[in-house]
């Protein structure tokens, strides 16, 4: 039997929407790793259904590193609606923390940040990430591109 903790604990560590935690959970039998290996499918497949979809709205996210390096990164969605969302505008920045602590240059490019360990969780990438939020939101979210800067 599914409890609310394990549901709870499945979509902290996921931010899978209540209901798909509890169908992940219930599809693999009360196993957690499963339950995850299936929402991580789930993602994947809904995020390949979105790629085609134009991004023509979004946010510039932020990071600055003790005043002396700072990020700018340009992330993308299908509406305003969603680009105003508190959630993400918490990814724009998070998206750029990471190129900050990746340490990209000019030479980076986008593919390189998506293909990197997300600095926040080693066991997953930040193409992961963005396929995680595009489930939850269901509209398509790309990086267009990042600028650094230095002292």
């Amino acid at each position: 039997m599914i409890n609310a903790q394990d549901v709870a604990k499945l979509r902290e560590e996921t931010n899978a929407p209540m209901m798909a935690a509890k169908k992940a959970l219930e599809q693999a039998e009360g196993d957690f790793e499963t339950a995850k290996q299936y929402l991580e499918q789930e993602y994947a497949r809904k995020a390949e259904k979105k790629a085609g979809r134009e991004v023509s709205e979004g946010t510039i996210g932020t990071y600055v590193h003790n005043g002396e390096n700072g990020v700018m990164v340009a992330l993308a969605c299908e509406t305003d609606f969603v680009a105003r969302t508190e959630d993400f505008q918490n990814l724009a920045h998070n998206v750029a923390l990471h190129i900050a602590a990746y340490g990209a240059t000019e030479e980076t490019g986008v593919e390189d940040i998506l293909d990197s360990e997300y600095i926040k969780d080693p066991s997953s990438t930040v193409r992961e990430l963005l396929k995680a939020h595009i489930a939850k939101v269901g509209e398509n979210i790309q990086i267009l591109n990042f600028t650094t800067l230095s002292l």
